[in-house]
């Protein structure tokens, strides 16, 4: 008792105690277990696995070797811990649903997307991969600090040397104590093309890394919805979006069946499935017959069979509200850097890894270079071996031992004792001529890589320029697709799966008022008519333009800027017959000083399918339709104009279309093949469509032929008018000067408009005053090219500024009758 009074005896606060020990604990989590490190993207455990598979030289052209032998030298070697948890670390490292980049290359079986659990550890076999040997290339230069393992007993890599940015490639999730991180997947193209122009562009803004950038990429696919959140992770490091499971219908003469082609990330397939079954036989789910998995090695196959008089749309719609088919996916760009967890944004991940490839690549020079010079420094010994080896010989011959002998060469010949060690080891056959000329060439290709090396010690560019090319051959080596589709703004979307689609009647007006009416209006009608289109407008405005579209349909808005919108027929506001409409600058983002002079409607985005846009400088530029897919109502821009060039008109251009007419203010017009104007980029300036000859000509629209039979009828500024028949307009190549569309003379005036003729349309011409005026396409008489036409409207003083076709007006019934009397008066 007394001597336990006489030991030292602290009085600890218990809440003091616990707060210490938490801490310390939390801090072992977040930095020894849950977190990976910013710049090779691995956690401890998988760095630890890794580092020992290339010990016991599990390479990807090694064999295989038993899970456990490699789990148990992680535990005994460097991971303190259990060795469940290492081998599940092993298992997702060799899972091509969980990786979107694959680091171990398992043999048995390591589990599924249904959940299914690995075989034991002493069943699977395993080697690294070559992105896995790439993340330890040229460990073995010093390119990384080695730190004791947990006993003391052997070092491990504190980091690993990673030519891949791994973080962002695979990505990373864990839960430490207080935070957690939450990187999704990217396509290792991507990434790498944006750190090859990060290296040359250290200012570059995150909307040019985005260029690069679309998105994540998860190994899985599905589709992501919503670029503002890929936006807001990248920005400030945290942002939500959503995913949702890629399907199609398949249609029976009997009812529709909705396959699920790919599922989000994390996503049990297994369990989705049984979901599903649970939610449809609930009746939670109405219109679902039969629920079954064909998924098969080629990949998944879900097929969900709906009852005869169920919706496919709405079927679907339900099931993404109801079940993980559509997911929330919350980005949180945390990680380890310099021993401290941070949230990071996208370009700062960059940085860090462009930062550490220029560490490994400094480090691996600096290793090389000590390594060729200390090489050189023992070839220069043996060349002064070579050239005194007479008296060498003799010295040797005549020393009592190696030590006496290693003394006095160094003594005579002014040698190191590593250079005379060299020599005394050195073989008799090195006398030989030949091993004589293989020392000399040895030496001067080592004095060339010593001065290669200092250069790029020495050298920014020569340094960047090797980061570039490893990046650039990382790509070449590890080239994927994109397997994840991006979207357009998920809640527009969302909308459109509630919306049935059915077929509307969209009308707009000269001054921009846009509507859409069922066409079962217009069916109850029964006029005893043609079924003409009729609506009020305001007094100096006039439908110009209406269209037959089903509500799923997209609406594209070209504008005089060069810009693009574009908008679901759903969201044009539904009105009667006779409403006038909504401003469409209500509906999309229009500038002040934005026109839109072109109206386009499309059930599709097909590949087969372009747009042609022309400038007032008469150039065009013609466009995959597929470019503009994903585009959002804030608009893109469409061509990039010169300065004082801007869009006058724009078509779309199908398989059907074969001719492009281009005219001009001074009457002339040039007629060439579509495929004259070969498609480019969303963004490209466009190429010549036609030279002017007079000096102040410009280009006041054009149009398409898609055959010989149709006719373009032409109206100039003193309301004289035309139609010619698109044969007269003989065929020349896109740029040149072109040929006479109408002549013109002081009676005429200038050329101010082109459309092609439908008799079932009216022609309505606007004057400088602003007053309308509606012509019958019937009235206007045909003409050859080169003449000037009849007059067809009487502008008097003014001047006809602009045509447009539009819908003949209709007749109310009262007018109908008083016609039919006046015809029966008439006969009597």
């Amino acid at each position: 008792m007394s001597d336990l009074l006489n030991q030292d005896i602290q009085n600890v606060n218990i809440e003091d105690s616990i707060k210490e020990s938490y801490l310390d604990y939390s801090m072992s989590v977040i930095v020894g277990r849950a977190l990976p490190d910013a710049r090779d993207g691995l956690k401890p455990v998988h760095r630890r696995i890794l580092y020992a598979m290339s010990k016991l030289n599990a390479t990807a052209g090694a064999k295989h070797l038993k899970s456990a032998r490699i789990v148990g030298d992680v535990i005994g070697k460097y991971h303190p811990h259990g060795d469940t948890a290492v081998y599940d670390a092993l298992v997702r490292m060799a899972q091509d649903f969980s990786m979107r980049l694959e680091l171990v290359d398992g043999q048995g079986n390591f589990g599924s997307i249904d959940g299914d659990s690995a075989a034991a550890m002493r069943y699977t076999e395993a080697r690294m991969t070559k992105a896995a040997e790439e993340i330890l290339r040229d460990i073995e230069k010093d390119t990384v600090d080695f730190i004791p393992n947990y006993d003391d007993t052997t070092t491990e890599p504190d980091i690993l040397p990673s030519r891949l940015p791994n973080l962002l490639i695979n990505g990373s999730n864990g839960i430490a104590v207080g935070m957690a991180t939450n990187i999704p997947p990217h396509r290792s193209d991507e990434i790498l093309d944006a750190l090859i122009y990060l290296v040359d562009n250290k200012n570059a803004t995150l909307d040019e890394i985005m260029q690069f950038i679309e998105g994540p990429d998860f190994p899985t696919g599905g589709i992501i919805y919503g670029k503002s959140g890929i936006r807001e992770a990248y920005e400030s490091g945290r942002g939500r979006i959503k995913i949702r499971a890629k399907t199609h219908i398949e249609k029976t003469k009997t009812k529709d069946i909705i396959v699920i082609d790919e599922i989000p990330y994390q996503v049990n397939k297994a369990r989705l499935v049984e979901q599903i079954a649970e939610l449809a036989r609930d009746k939670v789910i109405e219109g679902i017959s039969e629920v079954r998995d064909e998924s098969d090695r080629e990949g998944i196959r879900v097929v969900i069979e709906l009852k005869r008089e169920a919706m496919s749309e709405i079927v679907l719609n339900h099931l993404f509200k109801s079940t993980p088919m559509e997911s929330t996916f919350g980005i949180i760009l945390l990680a380890i850097y310099n021993k401290e967890p941070k949230i990071f944004n996208l370009l700062e991940l960059l940085h860090l890894f462009l930062s550490h490839r220029k560490s490994i690549v400094i480090r691996r020079t600096i290793f090389d270079l000590e390594k060729a010079k200390a090489r050189a420094h023992i070839l220069e010994g043996l060349r002064i071996a070579l050239e005194n080896i007479d008296e060498i010989v003799a010295l040797v011959r005549s020393s009592s031992d190696p030590k006496v002998a290693k003394n006095a060469l160094m003594e005579k010949f002014n040698l190191s004792e590593i250079q005379a060690q060299a020599i005394l080891d050195m073989r008799l056959q090195r006398l030989t001529g030949l091993e004589r000329d293989k020392i000399e060439n040895e030496y001067q290709e080592l004095l060339k890589e010593i001065e290669y090396l200092s250069s790029i010690l020495k050298s920014e560019s020569m340094l960047n320029g090797i980061i570039k090319e490893e990046l650039q051959e990382s790509k070449n080596k590890f080239t994927s697709k994109r397997l994840t589709a991006i979207e357009e703004d998920y809640e527009s979307i969302d909308m459109e799966d509630l919306i049935p689609n059915e077929p509307v009647v969209v009308t707009m007006s000269h001054r921009g008022y846009v509507k859409r009416v069922p066409v079962r209006t217009y069916e109850k009608q029964n006029r005893g008519g043609k079924g003409k289109i009729s609506a009020n407008t305001h007094d100096d405005d006039f439908i110009e333009s209406f269209f037959v579209a089903d509500t799923h349909d997209t609406i594209m808005f070209v504008t005089n800027k060069g810009q693009l919108y574009w908008l679901k027929v759903y969201r044009i506001p539904e009105a009667s017959r006779t409403a006038i409409g909504k401003a469409v600058v209500n509906l999309i983002n229009l500038a002040p000083d934005e026109k839109i002079m072109a109206t386009i409607t499309t059930k599709d985005f097909n590949e087969d399918k372009s747009i042609a846009f022309f400038t007032r400088n008469g150039i065009i530029k013609r466009t995959n339709l597929s470019e503009f897919k994903n585009i959002r109502s804030v608009g893109v821009r469409a061509i990039n104009l010169d300065e004082n060039d801007e869009v006058v008109t724009a078509k779309i251009i199908t398989p059907s279309i074969q001719e492009i007419l281009v005219v001009t203010y001074e009457g002339m017009c040039v007629r060439f093949g579509v495929s004259d104007a070969r498609e480019i980029g969303r963004v490209a300036r466009g190429v010549t469509a036609i030279k002017f000859k007079m000096p102040k000509d410009f280009v006041i629209g054009a149009t398409v032929i898609s055959s010989e039979n149709e006719e373009i009828l032409s109206v100039s500024e003193k309301g004289i008018g035309k139609r010619t028949e698109a044969n007269e307009y003989r065929i020349t190549k896109r740029g040149g000067k072109g040929v006479i569309a109408m002549k013109l003379t002081p009676k005429t005036g200038k050329l101010v408009g082109v459309v092609n003729v439908d008799e079932n349309m009216d022609l309505m011409v606007l004057t400088s005053s602003g007053k309308m005026i509606r012509v019958d396409m019937h009235s206007i008489r045909k003409a050859g090219r080169a003449t000037s036409g009849v007059i067809i409207v009487n502008v008097a003083e003014e001047k006809v500024v602009s045509i447009a076709r539009c819908p003949k007006e209709e007749k109310e019934e009262e007018e109908i009758e008083e016609q039919n009397q006046d015809m029966g008066l008439l006969g009597e």
